[in-house]
């Protein structure tokens, strides 16, 4: 491993844009590459900023169908055609003019991140404006169009990567990915989501455990609505490690989605952005205890699209640059300057900590019946542990 470290980033993503007063506004990855610039990259010594072409039909098609990659370029060229066919033109995902080449740019990059982690080229590299996980074969999903993450699973494989992990961390079920790869015993999919009986896209139960010819790789941990920090990373360490260690996994494959966030309007868990910081920290220690150190991290969703997004994903970029950003930093007076003339906001939280002491009760000290988050625990480990040949 060469030990360097690749940030994708072409400004033209921010086109990836629903429109006014839609949730997804892309002005947080504008401002989230403003803040890396000024807290990350100027003590990265080893990161390079990349930019590739967008994905082209047969990358696309990897994941894809053909019908639903045309149907892209037609919404793309009318936006007014799209009436709902392949989930276009919805209120969660309205046409509008270049969204396939927007789309595809965002798939290229994770796409490209991905060949370079396998050829040793860079051993981590992320892509904040990746982890678009609903997308389907052959239809958009709640605000995805293509599933550049599934896409960068399946060029690994493609690639000759015979076992890739795969771990969610977006407040909703990654069910896109685990869609891609239900049949599929070379991928280990970990969704980590807030309980699909009161969020989107319902499902992402613990009984959902892959098909017959991968049996237990498919992996859903659903969370009771106000879990916060403890609970959060309590169940994720109950769970993933043990896997991960039993999978053993050629690259580890994470999203970031920052909407798990106690200020995050679209869901109802309990998280602040040091437990974010926490939980990518321990994504980047799996990589390396159990993967080689191969690590592409994504983003995904988060429509607390100030105060939170490009705090923790600045974070996230800090780690994997191997240059992570001390939550008591201050955020710069430039950056909140460029966030008033951008979106008229005054932004209250003026470092890059919510001011929690992130800790959690490890799963080894054994688990409380009367506690909803620890059955949730003790259900997915029945459902999915014996089939990796470990005990529940």
């Amino acid at each position: 491993m060469s030990g360097r470290a690749q940030l994708m980033w072409n400004e033209a993503v921010t086109a990836y844009d629903f429109g006014p007063g839609h949730p997804m506004d892309p002005v947080r990855l504008a401002l989230t590459m403003r803040l890396a610039e000024a807290l990350v990259l100027p003590r990265a010594r080893e990161l390079t900023v990349r930019s590739v072409p967008a994905a082209g039909d047969s990358t696309l098609r990897l994941v894809h169908r053909q019908d639903y990659i045309d149907a892209v370029r037609k919404a793309a060229a009318d936006p007014a055609s799209a009436r709902g066919e392949y989930g276009l033109g919805t209120m969660d995902d309205p046409a509008f003019p270049g969204m396939h080449d927007a789309s595809a740019l965002i798939a290229g990059m994770s796409v490209a991140a991905a060949e370079a982690v396998w050829r040793g080229e860079a051993e981590h590299a992320v892509n904040f404006s990746g982890g678009l996980h609903h997308a389907m074969p052959g239809g958009a999903s709640g605000f995805c169009v293509y599933n550049d993450a599934a896409l960068a699973v399946a060029r690994l494989l493609e690639m000759g990567a015979e076992r890739v992990a795969y771990v969610d961390t977006d407040v909703h079920h990654g069910d896109g990915v685990q869609t891609a790869f239900w049949d599929d015993p070379r991928v280990l999919t970990i969704s980590v989501h807030e309980d699909p009986g009161t969020l989107f896209p319902g499902t992402g139960w613990p009984e959902e455990t892959g098909g017959a010819d991968a049996e237990g790789t498919s992996v859903n941990l659903p969370l009771p609505a106000g879990t916060s920090d403890a609970g959060w990373l309590r169940a994720m360490h109950a769970v993933v490690p043990e896997l991960l260690r039993a999978f053993a996994p050629e690259v580890l494959v994470t999203q970031h989605g920052a909407d798990t966030h106690v200020d995050d309007p679209l869901a109802h868990l309990g998280v602040s952005v040091d437990a974010q910081r926490a939980a990518a920290e321990s994504c980047h220690g799996w990589a390396h205890e159990f993967a080689g150190g191969r690590w592409l991290a994504l983003g995904g969703g988060g429509y607390a699209v100030v105060e939170v997004v490009p705090r923790t994903w600045t974070h996230l970029v800090g780690l994997v640059a191997g240059a992570p950003v001390e939550p008591g930093t201050e955020v710069p007076a430039d950056w909140l300057a460029e966030v008033y003339a951008r979106t008229g906001e005054v932004l209250q939280p003026r470092r890059m900590t919510d001011g929690v002491a992130v800790s959690w009760r490890g799963w080894e000290s054994g688990y409380d019946p009367a506690e909803a988050l620890d059955r949730v625990v003790v259900r997915v480990r029945r459902a999915v542990f014996p089939a990796h040949g470990l005990l529940p």
